[in-house]
């Protein structure tokens, strides 16, 4: 990857980051389903409005259309529903580690179905660096409680197979462009996930919702999925599906010090490893700096 590319992880990791501050607020009175239809709902009229006003909104083919629905339904309809089912049974520290095994299941895949994103030593070697980093930071005491049935397991890891697959198929609309790209996929889970608000997201409750907590979900449409998702498709476009993934890595870093930083969390020692072992992971994957050490 380029030195713009690792800014752009980066700063992808930060505002994915952020949202666990901005959902940990949403969810204490609006059901996941419903959040998750209000938050694709808001950051698809975002992103077609700036596209109206800048003069780039046009309709899909019916072509387009379709790959976009598919795209959506990888990427946003299948893991979100798998990975908040399988929550309700499982604590959020097994289902955070899972999730961060999304670059290995990625980095299988995208070996498996092209011919530009093959296995390498270095890549495999800081995937699994930074999914032990991921670990630490989740910590020694949430690990020690994975038990729970082996569904809910089996479902949130098959969200991540999920995510990993849309990574790859997101490859197909380079030259359809990121926000065009974004607004398609966001514009398909907001009809796709409608019936299941309607259905199991109990709608209802949104009539008790604050101001504040309308305010985090603002900020969640907008900051981490609009322009989060604006990052996501240019870094496939331009690093490959496989690295792109490697945002799932950094998100629970950039989580833990936000946390620090805005509500008061104290960060432990372990938590601090957990990060330098994920940044390990990073710089084995770039693998320029250990290059320029061999070559010295």
């Amino acid at each position: 990857m380029t030195g713009r590319n690792w800014i752009e992880l980066l700063l992808l990791g930060a505002v994915w980051g952020a949202g666990f501050l901005f959902s940990r607020i949403a969810l204490d009175t609006i059901h996941p389903f419903t959040l998750v239809f209000i938050r694709v709902l808001l950051a698809c009229a975002v992103l077609a409005l700036y596209l109206a006003f800048s003069g780039r909104f046009v309709l899909p083919s019916r072509q387009v259309a379709a790959q976009l629905a598919v795209l959506a339904l990888l990427n946003n309809v299948i893991p979100f529903t798998l990975i908040f089912t399988g929550q309700t049974a499982l604590g959020a520290g097994i289902a955070s580690v899972v999730n961060a095994t999304t670059p290995f299941w990625t980095a299988i895949a995208a070996s498996i179905l092209t011919t530009d994103e093959k296995f390498s030593a270095n890549k495999l070697a800081g995937i699994g660096l930074g999914i032990v980093g991921a670990s630490l930071i989740i910590g020694p005491s949430a690990l020690a409680g994975t038990g729970g049935p082996a569904w809910a397991k089996v479902a949130i890891l098959c969200g991540t197979l999920s995510y990993a697959f849309a990574a790859i198929y997101a490859r197909r609309f380079k030259a359809l462009g990121a926000t065009v790209v974004a607004t398609g996929q966001l514009a398909a889970s907001s009809i796709m996930m409608a019936p299941v608000m309607l259905l199991f997201g109990h709608p209802e409750t949104l009539l008790h919702v604050t101001g504040p907590v309308w305010a985090a979900v603002g900020a969640l449409a907008v900051f981490s999925t609009a322009i989060a998702y604006i990052l996501y498709f240019r870094l496939i476009a331009s690093a490959g599906a496989t690295n792109a993934s490697l945002v799932t890595l950094v998100i629970p870093a950039f989580a833990l010090l936000l946390g620090a930083v805005f509500l008061d969390e104290t960060l432990e020692t372990f938590e601090l490893a957990g990060i330098a072992l994920i940044a390990t992971g990073l710089v084995t994957i770039d693998g320029r700096l250990l290059a320029r050490r061999y070559r010295s």
